[in-house]
């Protein structure tokens, strides 16, 4: 999903091919390598995107001694889609590194909704933590186990508190139009 919004939103900029797109994700910093974007993957994405009629081949670039370059271009139904999909990755996102590619591209949503959403995030959260803490009260332990789950209470709060904090501290910054 975020590689194929990654796609539709660099086509939304500009008509474009794999290659110089792959080749933009690792200059200067090796954005492919860290998120595990092969060429083949690449590929993978704008045949599925073309597949489901959100790009489309506009252009064969020819070079003397080099393969040729299908160039894309979005499609009217890539642009309606493009929002959805950017959408359903902040609902669907664990952590803010997997809202990165959402983030890069809230340019094209309604940044309201987005804020919406993440306050959503955050109250599920925070119900989630209180319901562990309730039963931490309830739940009966033996000595034993009284040092892991006490050790493992102290790991997930402080979890919790840090992707809370900055969970509110990105829906601060969208609503300051900072991000």
């Amino acid at each position: 999903m975020a590689i194929q919004i990654y796609i539709l939103g660099k086509l939304m900029q500009d008509n474009n091919y794999p290659y110089k797109l792959k080749k933009e994700l690792s200059e200067p910093i090796p954005f492919d390598q860290l998120g595990g974007v092969t060429e083949s993957k690449l590929y993978y994405h704008f045949e599925s995107l073309v597949k489901q009629g959100l790009i489309e081949p506009v252009e064969i670039i020819k070079e003397e001694h080099r393969p040729d370059k299908q160039v894309f271009a979005i499609t009217d139904k890539g642009r309606e889609a493009l929002p959805q999909k950017i959408y359903q990755l902040f609902g669907n996102a664990d952590t803010i590194s997997g809202m990165v590619i959402a983030l890069a591209n809230i340019e094209y949503v309604d940044r309201e909704k987005v804020i919406e959403l993440l306050y959503q995030k955050l109250a599920r959260i925070k119900e989630h933590w209180a319901h562990i803490k309730d039963l931490e009260i309830k739940v009966q332990l033996s000595e034993e186990k009284e040092h892991l789950v006490k050790y493992l209470g102290e790991y997930f709060s402080s979890k919790k508190e840090h992707t809370t904090y900055w969970l509110e501290e990105l829906i601060k910054r969208i609503e300051r139009n900072e991000i």
